[in-house]
């Protein structure tokens, strides 16, 4: 059926037109149950995306839609449409899951470590009514900003919470922030009251005389007797976590529902240029964002998910909603995260979501422990992974066998219990992806999103095999693919047409705060989020992330880069922990500088990968900076760009090595753990000179790109 006879069926199924807007006017004749439409469109959509009958002005470029809800966008549960807020959705949690256990740590009181302890969802509720009351007792006013400063804990989820039942505007702050960025959130945002570690305190009161909004600090963790005194005049009080819930429960307070319209979150972006950007989001955004994709891959109250991603990013919020709502139980990992896989064999979740960092961490070390168990074993190994591969592609199921023989161990580093991974944040390779699958046999599923679309703009199905795209939109909102002539993407590009992601819906942030230029720069006058994302329509409409916008540059003889998209590729490399690729319009080639995968590398100068016998090094640095070292990871990045079809001027043509990794610590990572590019160049500058130098001493007209 081609694409205009079916949406000709589609309006015929439903009795429906939308309108111009999108939305769909009344209908004359239906008769057709939500189920039966969602069935209809599964049979003539394959289950991902439908195109509207709708077309810009110019007429160029199809909005596309969920095809589980062609009619309409979700903007609720739609099982429990009376949930409108985040306050709303775990007064739901609570009434239907109350003596379930919901937040778990193994820290103690006094700073050991041992087995999970639970509070259920009604110890919650209770602790969350005391916050609350607390922060009203203090004279923190409605609407007020609340700053949450620390990491995942069972105490951020409390505050959250009381900040939805309140009507406070919940602030996280990175731990990982430097002092100069949360003091200039803190006045950006006017953040009254702050919820802090001891050791982040000693922070806060080195720059407490320039932040003159804050009225409250609250100490999580603080003993009371050692609370620093402040003189009156400083118009601040700093009291513990514990006293502030003792006053709350002596003095509870009636809730202050929030609206759907009101604001629950300002989440300031990180960024990789400036200072961080402050998203406003509502309560309608995140409950319309979590309702939408949660009608897609359902939880359930035996599940058990561990909350280790940092709950500052949009990623981790948007899963807590999700969790509260369906009763999920939720074990917070100590802090450390190399202690997480010791923390996975004691919680065993059932769902675990990560970002491809760490799940590419998980398939090298799996890889490289098969690779030197033994020929007998990497040979088992091989032909269980590719028989059980083999059935899955073809919707079968494995032979149990192998997972007795090969993956139950494999399984187990997780805790041997997870039926889904999620993934997001960046990229996911599809080797990786299809790694994941054979070897813990469940459902892993990647999803697209955004802090200014409130996290998932698209996600994939479950059930699909299909691997190097993120899925269907997310049933809460429309996409288009706009074109961007000077990368050469347009919608009548064959096989399938390209674009400029770009979302319209109730997910869509309200702007940034107080910057409402840098809001009208990716918000256009027809509600139209701009992503800065490349991404192009696979059959039956799946969504495939193929560019970046916003970081393209041109070389010295006018080609365009996108850099991103060149370190996924290199990021298979088995010498590569992480890649920073530069170029500017002053040179015609590439350079590279990689964090090297310490134990690949010393192997490497031990074996016959570099095809020369280097001396002994125990300093790695001084083995990173040999140039047969140097020139024999080039060797490999180049067979892997070639595997990988890269263009003649994508291939980067010299490398620096550097024992050291990119780290939110020496400020080469934002917190989502994307390469900081303007400080990178800095951070790298004599490195990259040096890399130029070479490069036109051996070839004199590589600067004119001849």
């Amino acid at each position: 059926m081609d694409q205009a006879a079916a949406q000709r069926r589609l309006r015929a199924i439903s009795g429906h037109l939308i309108n111009s807007s999108g939305e769909p006017s009344r209908a004359r004749n239906s008769t057709s149950s939500p189920t039966q439409l969602q069935q209809n469109s599964f049979t003539v959509y394959q289950g991902y995306s439908v195109v509207l009958p709708e077309k810009l002005q110019t007429g160029k470029w199809n909005v596309y839609r969920s095809a589980r809800f062609p009619l309409k966008l979700v903007t609720r549960f739609p099982d429990h449409p009376d949930i409108g807020t985040l306050h709303d959705n775990f007064v739901h949690g609570v009434e239907s899951f109350r003596d379930y256990k919901y937040l778990g740590t193994r820290i103690r009181d006094d700073g050991t470590v041992g087995e999970y302890k639970w509070m259920t969802y009604g110890e919650t509720s209770t602790a969350r009514t005391a916050i609350g009351s607390g922060l009203v007792c203090n004279g923190i006013p409605q609407g007020a900003s609340v700053g949450l400063y620390f990491i995942n804990r069972p105490e951020w989820i409390i505050v959250d919470h009381a900040c939805s039942a309140y009507s406070y505007v919940s602030v996280p702050l990175y731990d990982t922030l430097g002092p100069d960025a949360v003091n200039y959130i803190v006045n950006h945002a006017d953040v009254q009251a702050i919820f802090c570690l001891p050791q982040t305190l000693d922070i806060i009161l080195s720059f407490l005389s320039q932040i003159p909004s804050v009225r409250l600090i609250v100490v999580v963790d603080g003993v009371d007797e050692k609370m620093p005194s402040l003189p009156v005049t400083a118009g601040v009080k700093i009291v513990s976590y514990s006293k502030l819930l003792q006053q709350g429960r002596s003095n509870v307070q009636p809730f202050r529902p929030p609206k759907p319209e009101d604001v629950f979150t300002i989440c300031y972006t990180s960024g990789t240029t400036g200072t961080p950007k402050g998203v406003v989001l509502t309560h309608k955004n995140m409950i319309a964002n979590v309702a939408g994709f949660n009608t897609n891959v359902p939880f359930n109250p035996s599940d058990i998910y561990i909350s280790y991603l940092p709950l500052a990013h949009i990623y981790e919020r948007a899963n807590q909603v999700a969790l509260a709502y369906y009763g999920v139980a939720v074990g917070f990992y100590q802090g450390d995260n190399l202690k997480l896989m010791d923390d996975l064999a004691v919680l065993r979740p059932t769902i675990f979501c990560s970002v491809p960092r760490l799940y590419n961490r998980i398939y090298a070390g799996i890889m490289n422990a098969v690779k030197t168990s033994g020929a007998l074993r990497e040979k088992l190994f091989t032909t269980a992974f590719n028989s059980k591969m083999q059935a899955i592609a073809n919707g079968k199921k494995p032979s149990p066998i192998w997972d007795r023989l090969v993956f139950n161990k494999i399984k187990a580093r997780v805790g041997g219990r997870v039926r889904f991974m999620g993934s997001g944040a960046s990229p996911l390779s599809p080797d990786v992806m299809t790694f994941l699958r054979v070897c813990f046999g469940c459902e892993v599923i990647e999803g697209y999103g955004m802090t200014e679309t409130s996290c998932v703009i698209s996600a994939m199905n479950p059930g699909d095999n299909l691997t190097g795209h993120v899925g269907s939109p997310n049933a809460s909102c429309e996409i288009k693919l706009v074109d961007v002539p000077e990368m050469n993407y347009t919608s009548d590009d064959l096989p399938y047409p390209r674009g400029e992601i770009c979302v319209r819906g109730p997910i869509i942030f309200q702007g940034y705060y107080k910057d409402d230029l840098q809001t009208r720069d990716v918000i256009d006058e027809d509600g139209w989020f701009h992503t800065g994302d490349i991404g192009l329509w696979l059959p039956s409409g799946r969504l495939k992330i193929i560019d970046r916008k916003k970081n393209i540059f041109k070389l010295a003889q006018g080609e365009y880069i996108a850099p991103e998209k060149i370190e996924n590729v290199y990021a298979k490399c088995k010498f590569v922990a992480q890649c920073f690729v530069y170029g500017d319009s002053f040179n015609a080639s590439l350079v590279a500088v990689i964090s090297v995968d310490q134990d690949s590398l010393r192997a490497g100068h031990h074996q016959t990968a570099f095809r020369c016998l280097l001396p002994s090094y125990e300093d790695l640095e001084q083995l990173c900076r040999d140039p047969r070292a140097r020139a024999a990871v080039l060797a490999d990045l180049d067979a892997i760009g070639r595997e990988a079809k890269l263009r003649g001027f994508e291939f980067v043509k010299a490398v620096t090595l550097v024992p050291e990794p990119f780290t939110l610590e020496n400020g080469l990572l934002t917190p989502t753990f994307k390469i900081k590019r303007p400080q990178a160049k800095s951070y790298f500058s004599k490195a990259i000179a040096d890399m130029y130098a070479e490069l036109a001493a051996s070839d004199p007209d590589s600067k004119k790109g001849l």
